[in-house]
């Protein structure tokens, strides 16, 4: 018994550090996401009257890959999960890409080129003058989902050097598959050797 502790208690550890790996990954991924779907920008026209906003755009209007690239991280938290071995250090590299993908991508969303560019593109915005003006930006938002991907990227790279301790779906899986084949050719070993000390004590199995 004394034996069996450690181990025991580094399985508890490992389960403890998967959990609050997999809290990290939710926390960063929720950020990005709720960010993206804000407003960023508040768009003003030449000669219009102060607070008379032209339009309005979000984070997924100036960055139109950042709400996938988030949603693909948290897909890849629970690709590293499923994974064994050299595939799960392979996926929880993607995990910290992705994150830094989406910090760059709010970084991105912040310059005069992005909102210039989105703001081309809405309908009713460009005026007779043709001048856009930002009125105002809400800082809070590009600053949340750039934390957001930076809490992945260094979630990803966590789990590159601790989830091998960590336990995963697919070993438990396996393992029960492993004693279901071992029941399933136990009974037809035995089914064959009940026929054939049938057919030794003189009764023909095929009659029946």
């Amino acid at each position: 018994m004394t034996a069996a502790a450690p181990a025991r208690d580094r399985a508890r550890t490992a389960r403890r550090s998967l959990l609050a790996w997999l809290a990290a990954c939710a926390v960063g991924g929720g950020l990005a996401l709720l960010a993206a779907g804000r407003v960023w920008v508040t768009l003003g026209t030449a000669g219009s009257p102060a607070g008379a906003g032209a339009g309005s755009l979000t984070g997924n209007d100036l960055v139109a890959w950042l709400t996938p690239a988030a949603l693909a991280a948290l897909a890849a938290v629970l690709a590293v999960l499923a994974a064994r071995g050299v595939a799960r250090r392979v996926t929880s590299a993607v995990v910290a890409l992705l994150g830094l993908a989406v910090a760059a991508g709010a970084w991105d969303g912040t310059r005069g080129g992005a909102i210039a560019a989105a703001a081309g593109h809405m309908t009713g915005v460009v005026t007779a003058a043709g001048h856009i003006s930002v009125e105002s930006r809400a800082w809070a938002w590009p600053v949340l989902a750039a934390a957001g991907g930076l809490v992945l990227a260094g979630a990803g790279a966590a789990a590159a050097v601790l989830s091998p301790r960590w336990p995963g779906m697919s070993s438990r899986y396996e393992r029960g598959t492993g004693r279901a084949e071992t029941g399933g050719a136990g009974r037809v070993k035995d089914a064959d050797r009940a026929m054939w000390d049938a057919i030794d004590e003189g009764d023909d199995p095929t009659v029946r």
